[in-house]
């Protein structure tokens, strides 16, 4: 009975430990992409060759535009832009059709970036890619130092409710082929190997 008692309790426990362990979302959560300073942009007015152009967002957030003159870019959609742009050039022209395709996103290479730092050979900090996980990331950093304790690794993501903090066994998964903790990256997170105390 006592050993009956014993592996309910210890069930319960096990239990109780995996429940306060948070896994990240795996789902990637694809966000419409704003126009931002530095993005160059193609404006296409459909049956009007002259107004059509390639212009960049200026540091100022604003792009120059023929008839238009100068228009805010930054923090918008480019269906955003263009619906702005319609409005605008409906002055000048019957029945504008205005397309805006991004066509250099530079404002966008910080954003997206993935980092891992701490105790690894090369930290890095590395354009993400859509399937990346946290082994591609640390092979990428040219593994683990000796001194490491990968199990203590910490995954940091932004997310609608602030920034959230993951552990990862990066150990079990390099010597033990334990994928459990190898998540699919997103853009912007950031994985911290600490140092072992012993």
């Amino acid at each position: 009975m006592k050993n009956i008692l014993l592996i309910m309790l210890s069930a319960t426990i096990l239990t109780a430990c995996a429940a306060s362990i948070e896994t990240p979302e795996q789902a990637v959560e694809v966000q419409e992409y704003t126009i931002g300073t530095g993005d160059q942009l193609f404006i296409n007015v459909w049956q009007n060759p002259d107004l059509s152009m390639t212009v960049p967002v200026r540091p100022d957030g604003k792009i120059s535009v023929p008839l238009v003159g100068d228009a805010t870019a930054v923090n918008l959609s480019a269906e955003e832009l263009a619906v702005m742009l319609t409005k605008q050039l409906e002055k000048f022209i019957r029945q504008p059709k205005v397309t805006v395709i991004v066509i250099s996103a530079e404002s966008a290479e910080f954003l997206s970036r993935v980092r891992i730092t701490g105790a690894v050979q090369i930290p890095q900090s590395i354009p993400y890619r859509r399937g990346m996980t946290i082994l591609d990331l640390v092979l990428q950093a040219g593994s683990l130092t000796s001194f490491a304790d990968g199990d203590a690794a910490l995954l940091y993501r932004k997310t609608k409710d602030g920034t959230k903090r993951y552990s990862i066994q990066i150990d079990k998964i390099i010597k033990k082929g334990d994928i459990t903790t190898n998540y699919e990256l997103q853009p912007s997170d950031i994985l911290i190997v600490p140092e072992s105390l012993f």
